[in-house]
């Protein structure tokens, strides 16, 4: 009896059902859209823009099985099958950005996949030209090609689009956000893939009923004579736990990577400290116990008495133990000055990479083995760079060049965005001054060449003469 009922409802307010399906997924795009405008450096966010263009196609998609009817009675009939056809288009063209959406998350493809990146496009031309084209010119009538390229859209493309979207949502959670330690964002994205999941079934397998199976047996009248509900109603659903899913992911996502990029910047500030205090320690308090100790050792070649002689043989033992315990703390201190400059730096790209999600490659020439001094000063530069391009660039892509010169010898660090590039005059803050100064105690020079909107490269060049280990 409920069921009945519920078939009744929903066949009275099946426009409202209509317009709420075609919203949800127009504001899905929207939402998504308007929030990953602000996550251009991170790698999720470059698939995101394909899941935008899904909701808005789709929207409207659903918005045209409104509307069309509507003005049937008052349109030629070859308009209204223009009209139909542009509905047809929208279907498959949101499907393939789906499809499209879940391949970019999947990249880099492993080798021999590559081109999984063109599937989205042959199977969307492949149905243009049989069941849309062909369809139409050979099909009985208008009603029969509209239901079948619906059907041939959702098999060929809606389908595995959804799956493949799925799939990929779950690999990026397991490639990205576990490794980042997002446990939030990691659920986030499970619940969007289940949804996906879910929009796989609903939008990809049940489908207008026709003569042929599958389409006879699992098809959107079947359900609604079971269940008592649209199809679109549990599609609008799906889609609206996909939203709300991702676009929660992207706002902690958005949140963590702010914190990240602020414990970067800390370990930027420590790393200094460290620095100053080694240094301190090398020139004032061990070169005072050092000086004690020659003291000592004065006044023992001095001393007549055996007693005394045995004190002091006791307190240079003691100064001597005081200067090893001060030389070892000062070596962990500066472990990382201790590196070979190659090995610093990729240290140094790893976790710039771990602990703020943006793609960001090394590409290094062997170098000479520097002094501890220099190789401390080019990685402090290194992640000054990086942190300024991390947190202002905006860039899905940084990438890090260490190039080698024997003659004369010459090195050169090159921090290359790809993002919004620099103003014309850009603040002097306490970052770039660093780099200055870096480059200034390296005898070298720093230059910032920057384009807006295309990026922009801080470049350190330095003379090795006088910088060898």
């Amino acid at each position: 009896m409920w069921v009945t009922a519920l078939r009744q409802w929903f066949a009275l307010n099946r426009p409202l059902v209509l317009f709420v399906s075609g919203q949800v997924f127009f504001v899905m795009g929207m939402a998504i859209f308007l929030q990953t405008r602000r996550y251009s450096r991170l790698a999720l966010a470059r698939s995101m823009p394909w899941l935008a263009v899904f909701g808005l196609l789709h929207g409207f998609y659903e918005w045209g099985s409104l509307f069309i009817p509507f003005q049937t009675p008052s349109l030629a009939s070859g308009v209204v099958v223009v009209l139909k056809a542009i509905q047809l288009l929208l279907l498959a063209a949101s499907f393939a950005a789906l499809f499209q959406f879940g391949v970019q998350l999947m990249v880099p493809l492993p080798p021999g996949w590559q081109w999984l990146k063109t599937v989205p496009l042959v199977l969307l031309l492949v149905w243009l030209v049989g069941p849309f084209y062909l369809g139409l010119a050979l099909g009985p009538n208008v009603r029969a090609w509209q239901v079948y390229a619906e059907i041939g859209a959702r098999y060929l493309l809606g389908l595995p689009g959804a799956v493949v979207a799925a799939w990929g949502l779950r690999s990026q959670a397991k490639r990205r956000m576990l490794p980042l330690e997002f446990p939030k964002i990691y659920r986030f994205l499970r619940v969007a893939g289940v949804a996906l999941l879910a929009y796989a079934v609903l939008g990809g397998v049940i489908v207008p009923p026709v003569p042929y199976f599958p389409a006879s047996v699992i098809n959107t009248a079947r359900v609604e004579q079971v269940v008592g509900v649209p199809v679109e109603a549990f599609q609008a659903l799906a889609g609206l736990v996909l939203a709300v899913a991702v676009i929660l992911g992207l706002e902690v996502f958005e949140f963590e990577t702010e914190r990240l990029i602020e414990r970067m910047e800390q370990a930027q500030v420590a790393a200094i400290e460290r620095e100053r205090i080694a240094r301190d320690l090398h020139d004032g308090a061990i070169q005072q116990v050092y000086a004690t100790g020659l003291l000592a050792q004065s006044l023992h070649r001095k001393a007549q008495d055996p007693q005394m002689k045995t004190e002091l043989e006791r307190l240079m033992d003691g100064i001597n133990v005081a200067i090893t315990e001060l030389r070892r703390f000062l070596a962990d201190l500066r472990d990382e000055e201790r590196l070979h400059l190659g090995a610093a730096l990729e240290s140094l790209v790893d976790e710039a990479r771990r602990i703020s999600g943006t793609e960001i490659y090394l590409d290094a020439d062997e170098v000479p083995l520097l002094s501890p001094e220099a190789t401390a000063h080019i990685v402090s530069f290194a992640r000054e760079a990086l942190s300024n391009a991390i947190r202002h660039a905006r860039s899905p892509v940084i990438e890090v060049r260490l190039r080698y010169q024997p003659s004369p010898p010459l090195l050169r660090l090159e921090v290359e965005d790809h993002g919004i590039g620099l103003p014309e005059e850009p603040d002097m803050g306490y970052g770039l001054r660093n780099m200055q100064d870096r480059a200034r105690l390296l005898a070298g020079v720093l230059q910032l060449r920057s384009q807006r909107g295309q990026g922009t490269t801080a470049i350190l060049e330095v003379p090795l003469d006088d910088l060898a280990a």
